[in-house]
C-alpha cells in the first residue's frame, strides 16, 4: 500500500499515521485540529483530572453527533420516499 507518513498532534501527543493521499492527509489534520479545539473548549468549561477525561468527553460528543446524524439521515430517507410517492400520485392524477 502506497502512502506517506504524517504526524498528527492530539492532546499534546504526536500520533504517526500512514495516509494514502494529500486529501486524506488534510482530512486527518483537520480532524486532529477539531479534536484539539474541543479539548480546549471542554478544559475551559469543566473540571478534569487529566487529558484522558477531556478526550473521553470529546469522543462522547462526537459519538452523539454521529448518532444524531444517522437518525436524521433515516428520517430524511423516509421523508424522501413519502414525497416520491406523493409526487407519483400527483403525476398520475394530472395525467387523467
Amino acid at each position: 500500500m502506497k502512502g506517506q507518513h504524517i504526524s498528527v498532534l492530539i492532546a499534546d501527543r504526536p500520533y504517526r499515521l500512514k495516509v494514502n493521499s494529500e486529501t486524506e492527509e488534510i482530512e486527518f489534520r483537520k480532524a486532529g485540529e477539531l479534536i484539539n479545539e474541543k479539548i480546549k473548549e471542554y478544559a475551559n468549561h469543566f473540571a478534569f483530572r487529566d487529558k484522558q477525561d477531556l478526550l473521553a468527553m470529546v469522543v462522547l460528543q462526537f459519538a452523539v453527533d454521529v448518532v444524531r446524524s444517522e437518525e436524521s439521515n433515516k428520517y430524511q430517507q423516509v421523508l424522501g420516499g413519502k414525497l416520491a410517492e406523493m409526487e407519483k400520485m400527483l403525476d398520475d392524477y394530472l395525467k387523467k
